[in-house]
């Protein structure tokens, strides 16, 4: 019995050696046209956006005198920090960097919520309240009230006129992430939540603890939109904030671009002549900086949860 079952092995050992292997086919070293010609475009579009950051950052180096006459160049030189320890030294630019902080954190925490909670209302199809949210938050996206009953309700019904919630309500939803959020909610799998309230989850349990950690890749995206916004506001400042110590940064920045004079009172007593142009454009490089720093922790995020949340619906 062993001599069959050892001759059977050896037979099948023969066979498998004479039989020629299967050829791997080898890639193509060449790299295709497409590939090609796609690099390139994107080589030239990321040099057309790098260029005029660099030409801000080295303006922002270069001394007072030479870009006042010369304007801008592509280095520094003569090489000046002037503008930056302008801005170090000045409170004024501190507490404008405060107040766009605050606006921003608070303002995109309020806004997750707010939009998390109204995509997921909107998702599970609640009878009559998911409808009406949907055309509530589809109506805006077609029209708008307009500027003045805007006024009206901030500074005379909610009584925000110098407050930063001035600046964080009207920015608080945002249509289009809403729909965003409900494109992903509708794409979760309805067994998990279905075995939850088998379980006896609530629906509040079931959405802070189960739907949430499993957004996180469209809550990085959505909150991403939503700090960029509420960091480059000004507007919405300009309109409803008028104590110049609770300015956020871009407004600075707008009033910095629109006078020259408001350049005095950024910069320290004891300076003698306020690097206007240079401290313009420093000033630029501070306010776009935090958002840069804020892209890395998100990316890992933002390309599923933007392609997962368009997909459908």
């Amino acid at each position: 019995m062993t001599t069959t079952i050892s001759r059977d092995s050896q037979q099948e050992q023969s066979r498998a050696s004479a039989d020629p292997p299967t050829a791997v086919p080898k890639r193509s070293s060449k790299a295709e046209p497409f590939t090609i010609v796609s690099l390139v475009g994107v080589g030239a579009f990321a040099l057309f956006c790098l260029i005029p950051l660099w030409m801000i950052l080295a303006g922002s180096l270069t001394d007072e005198n030479k870009l006042s006459v010369d304007g801008y160049s592509f280095w520094p030189s003569p090489f000046s920090l002037k503008a930056y320890s302008a801005i170090v030294a000045g409170g004024a630019l501190w507490k404008a960097m405060g107040a766009s902080l605050f606006i921003t954190i608070v303002g995109t925490a309020i806004s997750l919520v707010a939009t998390a909670g109204i995509a997921w209302a909107i998702a599970r199809r609640v009878p009559r309240l998911s409808t009406s949210l949907a055309v509530v938050g589809y109506v805006p996206m077609l029209f708008h009230g307009g500027l003045v009953p805007l006024y009206i309700l901030v500074t005379q019904y909610l009584h925000l006129q110098d407050s930063w919630f001035s600046v964080i309500l009207p920015l608080a939803v945002a249509p289009f992430l809403v729909f965003i959020g409900v494109s992903f909610f509708a794409q979760l799998p309805k067994e998990i939540l279905e075995s939850a309230r088998v379980d006896g989850a609530g629906e509040l349990r079931t959405f802070f603890q189960i739907v949430l950690p499993l957004s996180k890749p469209i809550l990085a995206v959505i909150g991403l939109f939503y700090a960029v916004a509420y960091w480059n506001e000004w507007f919405m400042a300009l309109l409803f904030i008028t104590d110049p110590e609770k300015f956020p940064m871009q407004l600075v920045l707008q009033n910095l671009i629109a006078s020259v004079s408001n350049a005095a009172g950024m910069v320290p007593a004891s300076s003698d002549v306020a690097p206007v142009y240079q401290l313009r454009l420093a000033l630029t490089v501070v306010t776009m900086l935090p958002i840069l720093f804020a892209y890395p922790f998100a990316q890992r995020y933002f390309v599923k949860g933007l392609t997962l949340g368009a997909t459908n619906g």
